[in-house]
């Protein structure tokens, strides 16, 4: 079983992924496959180049994501242009990676900002959303990446509004809360999903 984990920008999904790891859950994180399909060499990265010209690539060759960041986020066409190139990629290696050889466990994670707003949410069999107040979304997205307000603010309004993530989830974790009673939260849930799944 797949169980999908979302949240935000700055909700806290890696920290929440991290616990389940301590209890021998394998996750797939979209992010990640997402960085390895444009790694140097990788035919997506090459269409990228073609496409927004060789400035999008840095010195080493490597795509430059914060210029390529502020470019998508200004002209939604761009946005619209890249995501068609990437989501198919992207979601071939994630069904890939989604199925280790020799595991113990009836259920993985996929750990995905975008899993409700495209298609990989066909890939899982719950919902699993990381919820915090926007504020906070805001402060832990500024202090972390050193984005500015309006560039946060740009991203979530990018992302689904957070009502209607909360009325798409099948679990809730708070994550708004001391880090023990979350860890606790994971470690219920953990052991409800090997009942449910088992």
């Amino acid at each position: 079983m797949v169980i999908g984990l979302t949240g935000g920008i700055g909700s806290g999904k890696s920290t929440v992924v991290r616990q389940f790891g301590n209890l021998g859950v394998h996750w797939v994180d979209a992010d990640d496959v997402a960085r390895e399909v444009v790694e140097p060499g990788m035919p997506a990265l090459a269409r990228i180049a073609e496409h927004f010209g060789e400035d999008i690539l840095t010195g080493e060759g490597a795509l430059d994501r914060a210029k390529l960041r502020q470019i998508v986020f200004e002209h939604p066409e761009e946005r619209a242009w890249l995501e068609g190139l990437l989501h198919p990629v992207i979601r071939e290696e994630l069904i890939r990676q989604l199925h280790p050889q020799n595991y113990a466990l009836p259920y993985v994670l996929l750990v995905s900002p975008l899993l409700l707003e495209t298609d990989q949410n066909q890939l899982v069999e719950r919902v699993l959303v990381v919820d915090v107040p926007e504020s906070v979304q805001i402060e832990r997205t500024m202090a972390r990446d050193s984005n500015s307000r309006e560039q946060v603010e740009r991203i979530i309004a990018a992302q689904m509004p957070r009502d209607q993530r909360l009325a798409k989830a099948d679990v809730v974790i708070d994550n708004n809360q001391p880090s023990d009673q979350v860890a606790t939260e994971v470690r219920a849930l953990h052991e409800a999903f090997l009942v449910d799944f088992g």
